[in-house]
């Protein structure tokens, strides 16, 4: 099958990579000449409204889909009109928007952080006063990997941080007293099949992940598994979708969605008989799907910044590092590195910690 992508970095990488052991061809819209999935299929190096390069990916695409959510809808929603465009626009324009990915989930009947709409300073000091202080202020769009946000500590500091996010539409989000972050990742095939990953305990740095551990057999999987399972029938959903989760004492609160594959999945290439990417390409190929059984524990540091020195000399038959072919640039992700328990839990979690350590990021 003839598979096409919306963006072109790593994410579209690994997904090729895996299709193309499926035996798929792939092409990539993309802006960067630099993208680092070019090798893995044809690149159309274009901007996401160039009206050629959609002609072309439309022409040649059996299905397309998309590495990340801030594709223009507008774009997805041409493409989703003469051509499968897997997942749905509306799950796009649904995530692409804090505001309106809040609503949508409370209107599922599962739960968040406590937030209000923020469009001007006066709906920020009115949301001070129903969130409560300390919050977190978002701007609405646009922000990932900590970015578009900052901490109001105090009424004294709304006015800057209002500022601070260049006076963007925003949602206020009240603190959540979570145990621990967590994620459930799960595709849903055209016929309605749901395949899940086992659960990922989540550990952030500065607003990025950092470290990602399986959690099989976890006492909230269950109820991450359930939830899942409401949003992705609910959109008609077709292909990955990732659910984060703030864990406060076994109550699950969403976070964020994120309609593709995810970061904190990475771990299930080596770990699991299907990774993350295998079941993407399989679901929105119309392929038949299951979840994967869990060959092993294991857990994904991310490489941020620039690669250390001596790293690849962690490469071993536990132990697998990934480089995706960027250039190095402060708080970019450039890679990652899975280990897994091949032995005992002691070796495992001396080999992660060791792992932890050794990766700096810049």
């Amino acid at each position: 099958m003839k598979i096409g992508i919306l963006g072109a970095g790593q994410l579209a990488q690994m997904l090729a990579q895996a299709g193309l052991k499926l035996g798929h061809e792939f092409m990539f819209l993309c802006p960067d000449p630099d993208s680092c999935a070019a090798p893995y299929g044809e690149l159309l190096c274009a901007d996401y409204h160039d009206e050629a390069a959609l002609a072309t990916l439309r022409d040649w695409a059996d299905v397309i889909t998309y590495e990340f959510e801030n594709v223009p809808n507008e774009v997805a929603q041409a493409l989703e009109a003469g051509n499968t465009l897997y997942p749905p626009s509306m799950m796009l324009g649904i995530t692409s928007d804090r505001i309106t990915e809040k609503n949508w989930v409370r209107d599922q009947g599962i739960g968040t952080a406590n937030f209000a709409e923020v469009r001007s300073f006066e709906d920020l000091v009115e949301g001070a006063k129903t969130v409560g202080l300390p919050a977190i202020l978002k701007t609405s769009q646009s922000g990932y990997d900590g970015k578009g946000q900052v901490r109001v500590s105090s009424a004294e500091h709304l006015a800057s941080a209002w500022e601070a996010v260049g006076q963007q539409v925003c949602v206020l989000e009240g603190m959540v007293p979570f145990n621990r972050e967590v994620s459930m990742i799960a595709a849903r095939s055209p016929s309605g099949d749901i395949a899940y990953l086992p659960l990922s305990e989540n550990a952030h740095t500065d607003g990025i992940l950092h470290v990602a551990e399986s959690k099989q057999n976890d006492p909230v999987e269950a109820k991450a598994q359930q939830m899942i399972k409401a949003l992705l029938d609910a959109s008609n959903y077709v292909g990955v979708l990732t659910v984060e989760f703030f864990d406060v004492d076994g109550e699950l609160l969403v976070n964020e969605l994120a309609p593709r594959v995810h970061n904190s999945g990475h771990w299930s290439i080596e770990a699991c008989e299907d990774s993350q990417f295998s079941l993407h390409i399989k679901a929105i190929a119309g392929e038949s799907i299951r979840s994967p059984k869990l060959i092993s524990r294991a857990a994904m540091v991310n490489v941020i910044g620039q690669v250390p020195q001596g790293l690849e000399a962690f490469a071993s038959d536990d132990t697998f590092v990934h480089l995706y072919g960027k250039a190095p640039r402060s708080k970019r992700k450039i890679g990652h590195v899975t280990v897994l328990e091949s032995t005992d839990a002691s070796t495992f979690n001396e080999r992660l910690a060791q792992l932890v350590k050794a990766i700096e990021w810049a």
